[in-house]
């Protein structure tokens, strides 16, 4: 129980952040690297949701016009839904994939940032799904219940859930709003000659 609320504290502190990164137009880290962003395709369904929860803060505040204490304690709930909700969607914004030399950072949203060195990469290619089924050794990080790219992985990595469980992954699936630069972005960057190489004696 303790774990989980840490968790939950943890990650909605990430949300607070990457919103105050978003107002300021600055995004987590990517300043060295190459960034793929991945949050143009959600963006309208999360102001839709926050929308949808404005819409609710009202209705309450109308049906509890007579109970003020009730009223105030609904409202600062609803509030912090709002918050949370443009939270994600900032979070998906100021937390893009990242490229930055020869590891790439695949990222979604505030709860996974998962490091993967190039060399590990064994294949990469555009792959569009809109259906997944969790299964051992692969991660989906789906954005708008779609993803465009599928990593091979030579060996496993790490992946950290939500709680802290760790699950190592030979595959993972993930979404670019342009996949096909990223494809190539990636794929140069695995035929690039590593640091030194071209000075090897023949």
């Amino acid at each position: 129980m303790r774990t989980a609320l840490l968790a939950l504290v943890r990650h909605e502190l990430r949300l607070l952040v990457s919103l105050v990164l978003w107002v300021g137009r600055r995004s987590h880290r990517s300043g060295r690297g190459r960034a793929f962003p991945y949050a143009r395709g959600e963006g309208p369904l999360m102001f839709g949701f926050a929308f949808v929860c404005v819409i609710e803060s009202v209705t309450m505040a109308v049906l509890l016009r007579d109970f003020p204490a009730v009223h105030r304690v609904v409202l600062a709930l609803d509030v912090y839904t709002v918050v949370l909700v443009v939270g994600m969607h900032a979070a998906n914004v100021v937390r893009p994939h990242v490229l930055d030399g020869d590891e790439l950072r695949v990222r979604r949203a505030a709860h996974v940032d998962l490091r993967i060195p190039l060399a590990h990469v064994a294949a990469v290619r555009r792959e569009l799904r809109t259906t997944h089924h969790r299964a051992d050794g692969e991660l989906d990080l789906a954005v708008g219940a779609r993803t465009t790219l599928t990593l091979e992985l030579a060996q496993p990595v790490d992946h950290f859930t939500f709680l802290g469980r760790r699950r190592p992954v030979r595959l993972v699936r993930l979404h670019a709003d342009e996949p096909g630069e990223f494809l190539q972005t990636i794929t140069q960057a695995r035929s690039a000659p590593w640091p030194g190489e071209k000075d090897l004696p023949v």
